[in-house]
């Protein structure tokens, strides 16, 4: 029985590297914004702020995974994505429902909407792609 070597399952082909971009574009823009914010100005709004922060470590590692590859990787990614997605469907809720909760607004705020409702269309698109993505195993 000789023992057959998988190629770990190319993620950033086609319009896995455009998520990619999408990605890090976003890890950029919410980490440099929390940071800027919870270093100035934390105690006018530390809900919004720390989850604008959580938003740029799921980016994060949602970018490195699509980088990684390989089906483990793209596994951790789905899960993320999915995360990420009840995540801005929880607090753009939240933050319509009760927007005195927000006195600064969230990368998930109202869907996402300072953002052009990246951070909603974004976890789709992955998620759709990811599942495209999957391996075959045969027996």
């Amino acid at each position: 029985m000789t023992a057959v070597e998988e190629k770990p399952t190319r993620l950033t082909s086609g319009p896995g590297m455009l998520l990619v971009w999408f990605y890090g574009v976003m890890v950029v823009g919410a980490v440099s914004r929390s940071a800027f914010e919870i270093s100035t100005e934390f105690d006018r709004a530390p809900l919004a702020y720390s989850l604008s922060a959580v938003a740029g470590l799921v980016y994060a590692f949602i970018t490195y995974t699509l980088v990684r590859g390989g089906e483990t990787a793209r596994r951790a990614a789905m899960v993320c994505c999915a995360a990420e997605l009840s995540g801005v469907l929880v607090v753009g809720s939240w933050t319509i429902a009760d927007p005195s909760a927000f006195p600064d607004s969230t990368v998930w705020s109202k869907y996402g909407m300072g953002y052009l409702f990246i951070p909603v269309l974004l976890p789709l698109s992955a998620m759709y792609w990811l599942r495209k993505a999957r391996t075959i195993v045969k027996p």
